[in-house]
């Protein structure tokens, strides 16, 4: 079956099922709404390989008489991937309503089968919650959409209306059951319980699969009427008091999450249910449905159903508000926004994986005996201050901009590449991007597309692992503790929370918010490993706004946006810079140019005592050190930053990338990360005889007219991304407004977009 996904054809591959025919066709029925259903005949008394060569040939040629682009190709079963191993596709969806294996008769090829359609898979669909537990591992996109309901069709069965004639002369009280009659029936609870109440009627409509009609319990009070129609199912249930799942506790019911639990629950009837998982976390909570084990128990249960009317004549109201939330429309469309995300990610991995562009401009050689070359502006440091600057410079005022680097490659501390794996990962650790300023998403939509993340930090205490910033969850899970509601946690943070006079340091701030012990579980060591000096030593303002929740919300960050660049940073910084009017150098320092090129004016984005050299003496930074591996498994960690807080673990935490960029991938990349004295300059100390000492560099900043400083290295400053990109934004609306006499941005003015 086809139906159109936008501009793309999908292809829905479900069990082959052999017809009485003598000769292979293509039935081909076309439907509303772009639906086109394709039903192969084959002969019966071919074998598995001729049905699968013949089923091969009739879809490519189906597929060539379409002559349209690659299709999703969606698989409802490992066992049609054959058919279509070898057709391009735009996206391949595993949509996995059960676990196939453990069903009788199950071909020995499925586990195989499913293993490659997981390789192959851009997303998987699970239709419970407990198949999605077993299988989460396994696939880096994976989504749990339990079985929904359509509301408005089994609604009718509280208005009855004519009775079915197979189903009219059954007496009451009727207890009916409606699917397949295979191994997941109990026979032997069926059996028991209408021994134990011959006076009530069971109906069972479904046909019967797998296992001989001889072995089928019977008895004067058991109703099996065969299989109906999805039409007609209103009719019989609208003459039932209650809906019955009487499945057993085996392999084949492991997984299963039955669409007839709310199915019964809109048409108005009570349920009984056996302890299917999937059931029992669903709706154990809800009055009308009945979770029972064992005979006795289920005849307990079919009572409470029974006289549940006239215990709670408003129930059905109850029940309506749960099932608000689990409309098939709704499932469809979460579906739908899965898949055109996994089609995009598809394009932008294409774009993000084709060869780099030889588009810069680059000057073949700025050297002393070669006329010096002339620039409007030098830019010096390709990260955001620097790439923001020049694009604006040339595109919005049609400068020439001279933009080097001198590492080998666009981004800054922000750049990406595929590593040996063919993992997208981040060079210099996760970068993620969040901003509440919809000027710069604005403006950095630009230069690529983004893919939505929210992203969430988990911390390793002991052997568990908890939710950072601290929320309730956190506190439940650290302690044992049940608290409800947000006042009891602000109840119990005040009771931890240490009062102090006059907060001075990093240390006071934390402990007179949240108190000693989870100062030390927390932060004590993540901190002092982070920044190489006890938090005592450490201004207040590192963790004077520690983000303690008192909700179970897990995000890291709460801003308005939070997204990645679909194709990546590095992509996203050459769509920056590729304008005719910027020459880009990389690999090349500052002093290897400056005096061989002629400009008007310096944008400098590295550190601001460098430019001196040091002549005051060198600001402190703290550097980094990663260890990037590469492991052969789908997942190493359940987010994508986990971090240490011991000090009896040497790095600070561990980002695995595919959770940041969505890439589905059979191997996973992950990197260490150790904070450092030496390396890169990354994160200013935040100490008092640090800031005076910048203040001695900015002051020798303010005497040149012709040079700018910005960015967190030029202005001593640690910025989020965001902040960087709008400090240069607002940078260049400076230099628009007066080119001449620029306000350096080290003097403390905003750096904010407006």
């Amino acid at each position: 079956m086809t139906r159109m996904s936008r501009h793309h054809a999908v292809f829905f591959f479900e069990e082959y099922i052999p017809c009485n025919h003598h000769l292979p066709y293509l039935e081909i029925h076309n439907f509303a709404d772009g639906i086109v259903a394709l039903r192969p005949r084959l002969p019966s008394a071919w074998n598995e390989d001729a049905r699968e060569e013949s089923l091969r040939d009739l879809l490519q040629a189906f597929l060539k008489m379409r002559n349209a682009a690659p299709p999703v190709l969606w698989f409802y079963t490992p066992m049609m991937l054959p058919l279509a191993r070898d057709l391009p596709a735009a996206a391949v969806v595993y949509d996995c309503m059960d676990e196939l294996s453990a069903f009788r008769f199950a071909s020995p090829k499925l586990p195989l089968l499913e293993a490659e359609l997981m390789q192959r898979a851009d997303v998987m669909f699970t239709g419970g919650h407990a198949i999605y537990d077993n299988k989460r591992r396994q696939h880096d996109n994976i989504h749990a959409l339990p079985s929904a309901v359509d509301v408005s069709h089994f609604h009718s069965a509280r208005h009855p209306g004519a009775e079915p004639d197979d189903q009219r002369g059954i007496g009451y009280p009727r207890l009916g059951f409606c699917g397949v009659v295979d191994e997941r029936m109990d026979r032997e609870l069926l059996h028991a319980i209408a021994e134990m109440r011959p006076e009530w009627q069971f109906i069972i409509l479904g046909p019967v699969a797998k296992i001989d009609l001889r072995d089928l319990p019977r008895a004067p009070n058991l109703h099996y009427l065969g299989a109906k129609s999805y039409a007609d199912l209103p009719l019989y249930f609208s003459g039932w008091n209650a809906g019955l799942m009487p499945f057993a506790m085996n392999e084949a019911t492991r997984f299963l999450s039955p669409t007839k639990t709310p199915e019964y629950l809109a048409a108005g009837l009570p349920v009984v249910s056996t302890p299917i998982p999937d059931v029992v976390r669903q709706y154990s909570g809800i009055a009308a449905v009945t979770i029972a084990e064992g005979a006795q128990q289920f005849i307990d249960g079919c009572e409470r159903a029974l006289g549940l009317p006239g215990t709670d004549p408003d129930w059905q109201a109850s029940v309506d508000t749960f099932l608000a939330t689990l409309s098939w429309d709704r499932t469809a469309k979460r579906m739908l926004v899965l898949l055109e995300e996994a089609i995009e990610r598809n394009q932008a991995a294409k774009q993000a994986s084709a060869p780099r562009r030889a588009a810069f401009r680059h000057i073949a050689a700025i050297r002393p005996k070669i006329q010096p070359a002339v620039f409007d502006y030098l830019v010096v440091g390709a990260g955001f201050a620097g790439s923001v600057l020049a694009e604006r410079l040339a595109a919005g005022s049609g400068k020439t901009v001279l933009l080097i680097d001198r590492r080998p490659h666009l981004g800054g501390n922000a750049h990406d590449h595929f590593d040996a794996a063919g993992v997208l990962v981040h060079k210099y650790g996760p970068h993620i991007f969040h901003t509440n300023s919809q000027e710069i998403v604005d403006y950095l939509s630009r230069f690529t597309q983004w893919r939505a993340y929210q992203h969430r930090v988990l911390a390793r205490v002991d052997d568990l692992l908890l939710p950072i910033p601290i929320n309730r969850t956190t506190l439940n899970s650290l302690y044992g503790s049940y608290l409800q509601d947000d006042a009891a946690t602000a109840a119990f943070l005040r009771d931890r929370a240490e009062p102090i006079a006059e907060v001075m340091n990093s240390r006071d701030a934390v402990v007179s918010q949240v108190g000693t012990e989870l100062y030390r579980t927390f932060f004590e060591g993540y901190t002092r490993k982070q920044w190489g000096l006890d938090p005592s030593q450490l201004d207040k303002s590192v963790t004077s706004r520690v983000p303690t929740r008192l909700n179970t919300d897990d995000r890291y960050f709460l801003d308005a946006h939070q997204m990645m660049p679909a194709a990546g940073y590095t992509r996203m910084f050459e769509n920056m810079v590729d304008h005719r009017n910027i020459h880009v150098e990389l690999g090349v320092a500052y002093e290897d140019v400056v005096n061989d090129v002629a400009a008007e004016r310096i944008i400098y984005t590295g550190p601001i005592d460098s430019f001196f050299e040091h002549r005051f003496g060198r600001l402190p930074y703290r550097s980094l050190r990663f260890d990037h591996q590469t492991l052969f498994q789908r997942r190493f960690q359940p987010v994508a930053v986990v971090n240490y807080p011991s000090l009896e673990i040497p790095y600070t935490r561990v980002t695995e990338y595919k959770h940041l960029t969505g890439q589905v991938h059979p191997h996973t990349s992950i990197t260490y990360e150790y904070a450092s004295d030496i390396g890169e300059p990354y994160y200013p100390v935040p100490r008092p005889e640090n800031q005076a000492l910048y203040r001695q560099y900015a002051a020798l900043a303010d005497r040149l007219p012709d040079v700018t400083f910005v960015g967190r290295l030029g202005t001593y400053r640690y910025y989020n991304m965001d902040q960087v990109v709008g400090q240069a934004l607002a940078t260049y609306r400076r230099i628009e407004a007066n080119p001449r006499a620029m306000a350096m941005m080290s003097n403390g003015q905003s750096a904010g977009p407006g």
